[in-house]
């Protein structure tokens, strides 16, 4: 790593506005496109980049070059504008057409490009190509937010899609995930139900990306299957640290078919290299003020500075029986999971994220997934949820892409051949010939044919659905062994640490406390009463209303210490965010060493100091004034720096911090902060003077003090592992 992120074009401008015509500029080091492939999956050998602008002159989107775009065509120059102005015309009607409709839900996203590489481990349970063994996959991924628009915060409390297209040989597969592994719902027409339930109120559509509000909470408080769920979203899943520290699964069991033919029942899991981290609700409220981007901006700019992100696709596997069932776990139920000291997560490959899109609209705004996108070797199953999702992904793409060719936009295209007999329709890129474009036919030869053969046949294989027998009356009734709606979240509230539990507690306080009516409040404190007697008599104090029974018997449940997010370790640094405080008038010797080291280490180093531009020979990234704690992971004092000109409270809030003389301000501020966060905090030389003069010294958890730089970052990368100092938190317990 060598270079600090947010550089925001290939080549630096000069001052002057350039006159002297040029080729359009390359993309930036870090960016990516979708491969050069055509809309029938042929590959062009062209570079990604020969879908950008071409050219150095304005056109028209013909190609006309014009000579002028800052006038419309007028009679006169003070006379009304001409219907002639072709021009304007065109540059007008495509500015009002820019917009596409939004997702209805995972609105707010964020996308890079990557691979994954097969282990060759899944070959006994699926043949799909894409699990052999150093087999290289390209890859696009989507992470989102559920319910806020696509103008929302980042750091809202929500649950977080995690959707890969796999762009594999033998067509393209979709897991279609989220961050928590159970969903709010057992049946997929309740899907609208949730959404609506989520979303903001519709008479005054507020509030905006939050489920704290009345609507919500009688949803899940009057549909209990949607319990679980909840509690994962009020524990720290719910707010998590990076994209890139946060757990990925597929939600739903999928069936798998080996090259004997033989079927498994599988769920899919992402593991992130850098463990599982979240943000405390301090820090994402704080951060949804100061960069409602954080989330999209610390994906960009850890691939930018060269910290690529990477996660382990793993599965649980589980004999195919006509039941379903898994130790009493019904699997087929998306609101259950399996833990996994029952069924371990066994490792079939990794995905590595290398490459920034080169355009956000084009790539991230229109990758369309749909879970139906399978390819041979894997299937779905009779997961009510699943199945409607089935219907839901394609009826959803055809109004926000406005049309059936979808699949030809750059960033969804495969990169295995298509002759698919699909003509015409909106948007349609591809240019089909013959005259036959039916089966059977005779005058095309009987081109496409059908595909058979071997299953390990890899050139003849074709994707066939698993035969399963099916029968019963037609109902409306789930299984009973759907019923269950409380065991598996005792099961993650047992599994939580104190500080986790803590946290919980804090959470459902908050979000039912915005709530306005006592009856809604009172209701979802029924269902806490069924799920752990201290978390209903907590959340019930905070509410000031007295705590109920509970109405069910609350079996034993077992811990599964993974669900713990203090659980492993100790997980590396990559991409973290040391800010280096510094004195000008200090000494500064020891900072070009520590930063060096930092780069060396795959984290990013910013420099922060009184002022902009240079302390000495080094480049400043962050003031006073502009730099606060939540952007930060850690805070190294290379000196102890008084008040600068600006602390003043008239030119910045953040100056009005208690605090010494000594000190300044807004440095106090930032120190107060990381500690109340638990981040670790280090220092050395007269930064150790700013620790005393806060009240930290090396004896509390996490402070690390030293005579030299290098030796307290080496101390402080140690302690970096566990992400937080959790001792520092209080647990009442």
């Amino acid at each position: 790593m060598s270079t600090i992120p947010g550089v925001p074009a290939a080549q630096a401008p000069d001052l002057a506005e350039p006159t002297e015509p040029v080729e359009p500029l390359p993309p930036k080091p870090d960016q990516g496109a979708p491969a050069a492939r055509t809309a029938t999956g042929a590959d062009t050998g062209a570079e990604p980049s020969a879908r950008a602008q071409q050219g150095r002159w304005l056109t028209t989107s013909t190609g006309t070059r014009l000579r002028d775009t800052d006038h419309s065509l007028k009679a006169g120059e003070r006379g009304p504008t001409l219907l002639q102005d072709h021009h304007l015309r065109e540059k007008i009607t495509h500015f009002d057409h820019e917009r596409i409709p939004e997702r209805v839900v995972h609105a707010r996203g964020s996308g890079a490009h990557g691979y994954f590489e097969g282990y060759g481990t899944a070959s006994t349970v699926s043949y799909a190509g894409l699990f052999a063994e150093g087999k290289r996959t390209p890859v696009f991924v989507r992470f989102s937010t559920v319910l806020g628009s696509r103008g929302s915060a980042d750091t809202v409390r929500d649950t977080r899609g995690f959707a890969t297209k796999f762009y594999t040989d033998e067509g393209v597969w979709d897991l279609v995930g989220n961050n928590i592994p159970v969903f709010f719902i057992q049946d997929g027409i309740k899907f609208p139900d949730i959404v609506h339930a989520g979303k903001p109120h519709p008479d005054r559509e507020i509030p905006q990306a939050q489920s704290a509000h009345d609507t919500f909470w009688d949803f899940v408080s009057l549909h209990t299957e949607a319990q679980h769920h909840t509690l994962w979203n009020m524990s720290d899943r719910g707010i998590p640290r990076s994209y890139r520290m946060m757990e990925g699964f597929g939600v739903h069991t999928f069936r798998l078919t080996n090259a004997e033919g033989e079927t498994s029942l599988v769920k899919f899991h992402w593991k992130p290299k850098l463990g599982v981290h979240s943000l405390t609700w301090e820090e994402a409220q704080l951060i949804g003020g100061l960069d409602p981007d954080f989330h999209r901006r610390d994906l960009a700019d850890a691939i930018e500075a060269g910290a690529r992100p990477e996660w382990e696709l793993g599965i649980q596997v589980f004999e195919d029986t006509e039941e379903q069932v898994f130790q009493g776990i019904d699997l087929l139920d998306p609101t259950k999971i399996v833990p996994e000291e029952l069924a371990p997560v066994q490792p079939i490959g990794r995905m590595v994220l290398d490459r920034n899109p080169t355009n956000f609209f084009a790539e991230t705004e229109q990758v369309a997934f749909h879970v139906g996108h399978l390819v041979p070797g894997i299937d779905v199953t009779d997961d009510p949820l699943l199945q409607t999702r089935l219907f839901s992904y394609v009826d959803t793409q055809l109004s926000r892409l406005g049309g059936p060719n979808f699949n030809q936009l750059p960033v969804n295209r495969t990169h295995a051949p298509v002759n698919d007999m699909l003509r015409d329709g909106f948007h349609q890129h591809a240019v089909h010939a013959g005259v036959a474009p039916y089966h059977p036919n005779s005058l095309d030869g009987g081109c496409p044919f059908m595909a058979g053969g071997d299953l390990g046949d890899e050139q003849a294989r074709a994707f066939v659905e698993v035969a399963r027998a099916v029968e019963g009356a037609k109902v409306r009734a789930n299984p009973a062994s759907f019923e269950d709606h409380f065991s598996q979240a005792r099961l993650f509230w047992a599994s939580m640490s104190p500080v986790e539990q803590e946290h919980i507690i804090r959470a459902y306080a908050f979000e039912l406390g915005k709530c306005y009516e006592q009856t809604i409040k009172e209701r979802q404190l029924l269902a806490l009463a069924n799920i752990d007697e201290r978390l209903c008599g907590e959340v019930a104090t905070a509410l000031g209303l007295p705590a109920p029974d509970p109405t069910e018997e609350a079996g034993e449940v077992v811990p599964s210490p993974v669900l713990s997010q203090l659980a492993g370790g100790p997980w590396p640094g990559d991409g973290r965010v040391v800010g280096i405080v510094v004195d000008p008038a200090g000494d500064l010797p020891d900072v070009e060493a520590v930063r060096a080291a930092i780069d060396e280490a795959g984290m990013v180093p910013l420099l922060v100091a009184p002022h902009g531009g240079k302390v000495g020979d080094l480049d400043v990234q962050r003031t006073f004034a502009t730099v606060r704690s939540v952007e930060l992971d850690v805070v190294l004092l290379a000196g102890s720096p008084p008040p600068a000109p600006d602390a003043l409270p008239a030119r910045d809030a953040k100056a009005g911090a208690a605090g010494t003389s000594s000190l300044d301000p807004r440095v106090v501020l930032l120190l107060e902060e990381a500690y109340r966060h638990a981040k670790v905090v280090g220092a050395w030389g007269a930064g150790i003077d700013a620790l005393t003069a806060v009240g930290l010294t090396d004896d509390v958890p996490g402070v690390v003090t030293g005579s030299e730089g290098p030796a307290v970052l080496a101390q402080v990368q140690d302690l970096m592992g566990t992400h937080r100092v959790w001792e520092r938190f209080p647990a009442a317990v």
